[in-house]
């Protein structure tokens, strides 16, 4: 089986578990609880390929792939990209070179069916899920996070009006332009992707768990706490499965 090295500041400092086999993560948590900052890190630490499923659903449209093109014909006409699909693209993209030493999903499975096929493909190429990482934020939390969320319109400047507010009402600290709330940012939608979330990818929790491979972090702290956290919980994943 491949083994690699974690590299950068970021790297395991135990030489115990400077060599690790392939590592194959999912990465769980509704939005907003910081699972694409979680990902850059993880990626970074132990080179892994990061593998989100609008990104590839976006590559395989472009690249023109049979699977891109049935894809594209749901999006054009505003239909959700049946569940067939989306696996298909996704297996296809875990079996590029760079996803050889592992990989680290974000987005997919978002239901039991998709983790079901998940796991029936990778027992085919006699490979297995190291863990599924739950990044655990409170619905309320989230909605602060995302609801909360202000741009400024001349940079992007970003604050939040509950934890990062700016010095003025409405105005950017940085260049004095307008603060603005993005549609998709209302409450409103914020509660419905959550309604989304907890009906449909929630549920994999229990699927996971009962597989022996769920491991959970506080959400609700530091990027840097819950990044320490996860590295060290996979060390201690890597430890176990080279005793």
């Amino acid at each position: 089986m491949p083994r690699f090295e974690p590299r950068g500041a970021a790297a395991l400092t135990d030489s115990s578990v400077a060599l690790m086999t392939e590592l194959n993560l999912i990465l769980l948590g509704p939005p907003g609880a910081g699972k694409g900052t979680q990902a850059t890190r993880l990626v970074d630490d132990f080179k892994v390929a990061y593998v989100a499923t609008g990104d590839i659903l976006r590559a395989a449209v472009d690249q023109g792939t049979d699977l891109g093109r049935q894809a594209k014909e749901f999006m054009a006409a505003g239909e959700l990209v049946p569940d067939e699909v989306i696996i298909g693209v996704i297996l296809e993209r875990i079996e590029e070179p760079d996803c050889a030493d592992g990989f680290l999903l974000d987005g997919f499975p978002r239901n039991i069916e998709q983790a079901d096929a998940l796991d029936d493909a990778l027992g085919k190429r006699d490979r297995v899920l190291s863990g599924a990482l739950l990044i655990d934020v409170p619905d309320e939390e989230v909605v602060k996070r995302i609801s909360g969320r202000r741009l400024c319109q001349k940079a992007g400047h970003v604050y939040n009006i509950f934890s990062n507010k700016p010095k003025h009402d409405d105005m950017c600290d940085i260049d004095g332009s307008r603060l603005i709330q993005r549609e998709d940012d209302s409450e409103e939608t914020v509660r419905n992707r959550l309604r989304v979330y907890n009906e449909m990818t929630a549920p994999l929790e229990g699927f996971y768990d009962e597989r022996g491979i769920l491991k959970r972090f506080d959400g609700t702290r530091t990027e840097t706490e819950v990044h320490d956290h996860i590295r060290a919980t996979i060390a201690t994943l890597r430890l176990e499965d080279e005793l």
